[in-house]
């Protein structure tokens, strides 16, 4: 039973739309995706769930990103983005559209020495550049280099790199690919940059022969071998390499780290020499011959000749010369049959290619070919490709989804065959739902083909309209796509705290707190001034939050008149004032007139004037004497 890919189709980390899957390895899945926000294609690599859990693997991912992305060089995958999303751990790169070195080689056997020499040549610069700042790959194969339709190599997986020389073994256990380890890394001793010139050695014999000198049924097997076995040179599987590139091979694959280059620029240096025809450096040919001391002795003297010559037969100069007839009438015979037989075989060639040239051909399958390949294989039998690329729904991008003339059809050489390729399935752009309600904005995204993920969130706004989408209203995104929109659930209802008879200050910071706006009233009342006597709503009461809680504070009790009571006798006086509800204070004035005495002279405030009850008035009166 097939087990869908959650990533598939979704938008990851809120940003990467994936768009299908590149590949797997040990430990994460590529995915090709779309980066919504700077409109480019990017591979993402994402570590699966049973190695997300597990710190050794999270950090070897995460040594693998911080080590690349500090490496900015033409041969080095570019890392654009890291970081960690939904559970699990991933790094986002450039995007080449092309095949692992490996998946040239097993498609197309060895590469012709030139191009071996350049390949090569370009990994060297990568490693270049990260030996310079400090990195030491450690895991350099075919799987790890990428390559462009236009010959381009770029390396990748920094995921077992460091800064360095150190150990080779993680938890007891030798890291990397045993075809491609150098014996100090089969033994886990320390490493520097001349354990990745030997596993460019491995590479390059790789690419020369179609083979990797050392193979076995186990790693322990194969491990061993690179401590203890020489390797053949490639030439004796392929006779068209030349001397100076077996030479430079066997360097690079020399057991001992001094004997090897030292460097990417020397081992570049003498590639570069090779290109073209020159001698290699006296150190490589010793190097090289160093390696082989341990073989065969005529393995030894092919290779120091140069070249591997089939024997001749033996000469022998003390026997007397025989006398011999003359060979001229022979030779002469001899041509002119040879002639009239080329003569005739050239005429019988051309009347065949002009037969085949006029049989119609039968047109192939190219439906699920990729568009490089299905061009070369419709031009492979005198046909003319058209290429129409439309979206579909069923072919991953650059694979054709349809073809006219049908398979098994015959027609004559020449003719057009066109194959329809498909660039991804259909897009659509995403509608702005905002502001809609829950049903409407569900509706409109169906319409547009896309699927909907509802989430209800709190808010100030109305119950049920839509608040947020992602992706953004007008991005452009694969037909079926998850939108997800937020619809507000209302405010959040919030009991209102009961806050009559506490000061006006400390009950607007209690409602504040909870989220309410206060909203307040003055009125007159016997309470004291600031008190706040009434609220709306009620305490207790559930309110949403953001609304307004309305209180009525006191200006404190209301002004009334004050009695005149000049003219009273201090007794009278005193009663009047305290029943109109003031405090009485007496102030005693000296007076000369027994008419004055005990009398109320003045009063402050006045008698009429409005004061507050409960305030202090003030009556002078006169006292008989000095």
């Amino acid at each position: 039973m097939a087990v869908s890919d959650p990533f598939l189709n979704s938008v990851f980390d809120g940003r990467y739309l994936i768009v299908r899957k590149l590949g797997t390895g040990g430990m994460a899945n590529v995915y090709l995706a779309e980066d919504k926000e700077l409109g480019r294609q990017v591979a993402i690599k994402i570590l699966d769930d049973r190695h997300a859990q597990d710190s050794q693997f999270v950090e070897r991912f995460r040594r693998e990103a911080t080590n690349a992305a500090g490496l900015s060089h033409p041969n080095i995958v570019s890392i654009y983005d890291r970081g960690e999303a939904e559970g699990t751990y991933y790094i986002a790169m450039e995007y080449l559209d092309g095949r692992t070195l490996k998946e040239l080689i097993l498609r197309r056997g060895p590469a012709p020495v030139t191009t071996a020499i350049d390949y090569t040549r370009q990994i060297l610069a990568a490693l270049r550049f990260a030996h310079k700042n400090g990195i030491v790959h450690r895991d350099i194969k075919p799987h790890n280099v990428l390559v462009d339709s236009e010959g381009r190599l770029k390396v990748t997986d920094f995921g077992i790199a460091r800064a360095g020389a150190s150990q080779m073994t993680e938890a007891g256990s030798i890291i990397g690919t045993a075809q491609y380890l150098s014996p100090e890394q089969a033994k886990g001793a320390p490493v520097d940059q001349t354990s990745d010139i030997y596993s460019v050695g491995i590479v390059l014999y790789e690419l020369l022969t179609g083979a990797v000198p050392y193979s076995g049924d186990t790693p322990v097997e194969i491990a061993m071998k690179h401590l203890s076995q020489v390797p053949e040179p490639p030439s004796t599987l392929e006779p068209e390499v030349p001397h100076e590139v077996d030479a430079i091979v066997l360097r690079s694959l020399a057991k001992d780290p001094a004997d090897r280059y030292q460097s990417a620029e020397e081992m570049d240096a003498d590639l570069e020499r090779a290109a073209k025809g020159l001698p290699v450096s006296s150190e490589t040919e010793d190097a090289a011959t160093m390696v082989l001391s341990a073989a065969d002795t005529a393995t030894m003297a092919a290779l120091q000749s140069g070249r591997r010559q089939p024997p001749r037969a033996p000469v022998y100069y003390d026997e007397p010369p025989r006398p011999r007839r003359s060979l001229w009438p022979w030779l002469v015979a001899l041509v002119l049959v040879g002639a009239a037989a080329v003569a005739g075989w050239y005429v019988y060639t051309q009347l065949q290619d002009q037969l085949k040239s006029t049989q119609p051909v039968a047109v192939e399958n190219y439906v699920g070919v990729r568009e490089p390949d299905a061009v070369f294989k419709i031009r492979e039998r005198g046909l003319t490709p058209r290429v129409v690329r439309r979206p579909n729904e069923t072919q991953p991008e650059t694979f054709v989804y349809d073809q006219d003339p049908a398979p098994g059809n015959r027609i004559d050489k020449g003719n057009t065959v066109t194959i329809f390729v498909s660039t991804g399935k259909p897009k659509v752009v995403v509608p702005d739902v905002r502001g809609k309600s829950s049903v409407d904005a569900v509706q409109a995204l169906a319409n547009a083909g896309l699927k909907t993920k509802v989430a209800a969130v709190p808010s100030n706004q109305p119950a049920d309209i839509v608040i947020a989408q992602g992706p953004a209203a007008g991005t452009k995104v694969v037909t079926g796509t998850v939108v997800r929109i937020n619809v507000s659930k209302g405010p959040t209802q919030v009991g209102v705290a009961l806050v009559v008879g506490e000061q006006y200050d400390q009950a607007l910071s209690q409602l504040q707190a909870q989220g309410f706006a206060v909203a307040r009233r003055n009125v007159d009342s016997g309470q004291p001034a600031g008190t706040v006597i009434a609220q709306s709503p009620s305490g207790g009461v559930a309110a949403p939050t953001g609304s307004t809680v309305t209180l009525s504070v006191s200006n404190g009790p209301p002004l009334t008149p004050v009695p005149d009571v000049t003219s009273l006798d201090v007794s009278a006086a005193t009663a009047t004032l305290q029943v109109a509800g003031y405090v009485v204070k007496v102030v005693k004035q000296p007076v000369t007139d027994p008419g004055q005495d005990g009398i109320v002279l003045g009063q402050s405030p006045a008698g009429g004037a409005n004061a507050k009850p409960g305030s202090t008035v003030t009556i002078t009166v006169g006292t008989l004497g000095p």
